[in-house]
């Protein structure tokens, strides 16, 4: 699974923060003795604090065949205890004695492995990897179930897209606790090789005085960087600039590709699923579009009216289920097909554009079917615009009505609903403007919709 970092004669390419270095040879050590200490239990959880110790704690895990749970570290008292309960977790790695929020799980510190264990056999594929729990937008977060399987066909393919070598360095600053930082961010270097070089922090002076030829971020990181201009421009230097755990607002791409001379690479995926989706490195990149489906996944709208349907997809970076007590649940499959709860539309040419979650983004409106990214994509063409959100709320004659949520100043609502109504159909245009003061997001940087539907 680890190929890169278990093999090989390379003792300098490994990972680094700003505040300390480790050859793949020491980072090897490391994970060596963590995996000495927790071979044989059923699961382990680890405080995912950004920073060499987690990833130490995390490739430890993998080498001794033991499925890890990393646990958010600004995760409320609730959502912790949620996470430690549910996944049964025999212990949890962490330097910090008060990590499991008084929960009873047995703490194992990560930067006290000094001595180097010996290497372990390698796992079998099929085994369990990961326990990713989802962001709880519907209820409880849940334990999602990843295969080493899984984790090692959706790195190759990416590798495969992005033409991601060994020779890559990689930099970014994203949390160590979901698919973007942790899987693509940690594990793909260990598996595929080159650097990493972790910010900690994913600001634009971060990434501008970081020099590598990848660079992975949210939506929310490359407006920051827009709005950057200098920083922007030191990443002229990169290969490829990654937006991923969200839609990448078709102004901020713009400016992206306008500041550092290259479109940035959108892809798709969740957290069942892993990434399945993606423009290539060496192909053609658009606005508001995800690409082209990654080898060996298979793609398809059901359910599809006006060319916008619900995305399903199929191939070996599914999950294996969902934790459920002492078992796992096996997935909503039909047929083989994972329904991903996305609504999307696919070009003639194969290529995908997400219009969003179908409970929150598909806007059902006097019998047309409204994309919510679409809305808002308009609504940030203004340059009074620096953030919005569009919902569906409840209207007596329309059934749902276009409402957005708009962080600008020296607008009135009355002018944006023009504004769009001018660049898109009549029914499209926002029935309601709100003008607030900031959107409601989550560690991913995503907006939370259900939290405006709440006001």
């Amino acid at each position: 699974m680890l190929t890169a970092l278990t093999t090989g004669d390379d003792l300098e390419a490994a990972v680094a923060t700003p505040d300390e270095t480790r050859s793949r040879h020491e980072l090897l050590g490391w994970a060596c003795a963590v995996a000495e200490r927790i071979a044989g239990a059923e699961r382990v959880a680890v405080d995912a604090k950004p920073g060499l110790p987690t990833i130490a704690a995390v490739a430890g895990a993998l080498l001794a065949g033991v499925p890890i749970v990393p646990v958010p570290p600004d995760a409320g008292e609730l959502e912790r205890a949620h996470i430690l309960s549910d996944s049964r977790a025999a212990l949890m790695l962490s330097d910090d004695p008060a990590a499991t929020g008084g929960s009873p799980v047995q703490i194992m510190g990560i930067s006290d492995q000094k001595r180097p264990g010996s290497m372990p056999p390698e796992p079998e594929a099929k085994r369990p990897a990961l326990v990713l729990y989802t962001s709880g937008t519907t209820g409880p977060p849940k334990g999602v179930v990843i295969s080493r399987a899984a984790l090692a066909a959706g790195l190759d393919g990416l590798a495969e897209a992005w033409r991601w070598t060994a020779g890559d360095t990689l930099v970014h600053g994203l949390p160590l606790y979901h698919v973007h930082g942790l899987v693509l961010g940690v594990l793909g270097p260990l598996r595929l090789g080159g650097w990493l070089r972790h910010t900690i922090k994913p600001t634009p002076h971060g990434y501008a005085g970081t020099t590598g030829s990848m660079y992975f971020g949210v939506p929310t990181v490359w407006s920051r960087i827009a709005q950057a201009p200098d920083a922007a421009r030191a990443l002229r230097r990169a290969r490829l600039l990654v937006s991923g755990s969200a839609p990448l607002p078709v102004p901020v791409f713009d400016a992206i590709e306008e500041l550092t001379g290259q479109a940035p690479v959108e892809r798709y995926g969740m957290t069942e699923t892993l990434i399945t989706v993606s423009a290539r490195a060496d192909g053609e990149r658009r606005a508001g579009h995800v690409g082209l489906p990654l080898p060996g996944v298979e793609t398809r709208l059901v359910d599809e009216k006006g060319g916008i349907g619900h995305l399903q997809v199929k191939g070996p970076t599914l999950l294996d289920g969902y934790l459920r007590g002492d078992g796992i649940e096996p997935p909503p499959l039909d047929d083989g097909w994972f329904p991903t709860g996305d609504v999307a539309t696919i070009g003639p040419d194969g290529w995908h554009r997400i219009v969003g979650r179908a409970s929150t983004d598909l806007i059902k409106t006097g019998g047309y079917r409204v994309g919510a990214g679409e809305v808002e994509d308009a609504l940030l063409l203004h340059p009074a615009v620096r953030e919005a959100a569009v919902i569906g709320t409840p209207h007596p004659d329309l059934g749902e009505q276009v409402t957005a949520f708009v962080v600008a100043s020296a607008v009135t609502p009355e002018e944006l609903i023009g504004y769009v109504a001018d660049r898109l159909a009549a029914h499209k245009r926002p029935r309601v403007v709100h003008l607030v003061g900031e959107l409601p997001r989550n560690g991913m940087g995503k907006v939370q919709k259900k939290l405006l539907h709440d006001r």
